[in-house]
């Protein structure tokens, strides 16, 4: 076998069922599927087993385990020349690793492999395709593109070599494992470089993303980290640096202005003591670390503005959590 096709998951419900029954019907057969079973008490792995195909096999996990350290078991177990990781609610294209094939014997030299997709919501319906990729990408354009926030980069999709995932560590432990693919994808992208196929071949259900759901302090803690391994990456490499100098502030604003606005919705004894204004405080700080010299003011932005004044005082920013009640869509952009 030439492929591994690698599920973590938790109770997939039914989204599980139409996710492996997508894996399970790939024009080609030269794969198995490894799923890492998370304790699921919704039957998950009792239909999987039940399915009684030798391409699967399971790893019931013995003990209740976070999502972070569920995918880190990845870098443990047996796996064939080419993985890809796929959330248990993403579907594959029937083409998937037939395209991948194709693509990895015309760029044999790299090192992380992608087809362009399509993001569909509960129903699996198309909400909208991904936004256009070059065929190929060194390092340095694929992070430019990201911190520029014009390329759609998610877990499900890449390819790349087993080896190469062991000799990385596997998935960086970040909470909620926010921002966690991207920098695994940046750091195989640097071994070689990255090809992408222009068929579309498998869908990202944006349903209930980690993202969406995460806590807001979980989502601050995974920024914090990103940041930091962004900081390490100037101090390797130079065309990384200047990424990085030149685009690091485009990051930080678009990133600043969403979780602010997520913290003002968030209820202050649900906030460990952050506020809008202590938060961007440090956003300048994270862009000063990155772009010395800058002149960044997350509150040039006049949504952001607004959500410092509502959320200082206790009187705008309870009508603004009661009206979000009754109106959920968003009110600042």
């Amino acid at each position: 076998m030439k492929y591994s096709i690698i599920l973590p998951v938790r109770n997939g419900g039914e989204y599980v069922k139409e996710c492996v029954n997508s894996i399970l019907t790939q024009e080609l057969n030269n794969f198995n599927l490894h799923v890492l079973d998370n304790c699921s008490t919704d039957g998950t792995l009792q239909w999987i087993e039940s399915l009684n195909d030798s391409r699967i096999f399971t790893y019931p996990s013995s003990k209740s385990l976070s999502i972070e350290d569920n995918w880190g078991r990845i870098k443990d177990i047996p796996k064939n020349e080419f993985i890809t990781l796929i959330g248990h609610d993403d579907v594959l294209e029937k083409n998937y690793l037939s395209v991948m094939d194709e693509l990895i014997k015309k760029h044999p030299d790299a090192c992380l492999y992608q087809t362009h997709f399509r993001y569909i919501d509960a129903q699996s319906k198309c909400i909208k395709r991904c936004k256009p990729m070059d065929e190929v990408q060194s390092a340095s354009e694929f992070l430019a593109l990201f911190l520029c926030n014009i390329i759609d980069a998610n877990g499900t999709g890449f390819m790349m070599r087993s080896k190469d995932y062991d000799t990385l560590g596997g998935i960086p432990t970040y909470p909620n494992l926010l921002f966690a693919d991207f920098e695994l994808w940046i750091n195989a992208s640097l071994i070689g470089y990255k090809a992408t196929a222009f068929e579309e071949c498998f869908a990202f259900r944006l349903h209930q993303s980690t993202t969406s759901t995460s806590a807001d302090i979980k989502m601050q803690l995974a920024f914090n980290q990103f940041i930091n391994y962004l900081e390490q990456l100037k101090s390797k490499n130079l065309l990384l640096k200047a990424v990085i100098e030149r685009y690091g502030v485009d990051f930080i604003s678009f990133y600043s202005k969403g979780l602010a606005h997520r913290l003002m919705r968030t209820p202050k004894n649900k906030r460990n003591g952050e506020s809008v204004v202590s938060f961007l405080e440090q956003c300048k700080l994270y862009a000063d670390r990155l772009v010395p010299g800058n002149s960044f003011n997350p509150v040039d932005n006049f949504s952001v503005k607004l959500a410092t004044y509502i959320d200082s005082n206790a009187v705008t920013r309870g009508l603004f959590l009661a009206f979000k009640k009754i109106y959920s869509k968003p009110v600042l952009s």
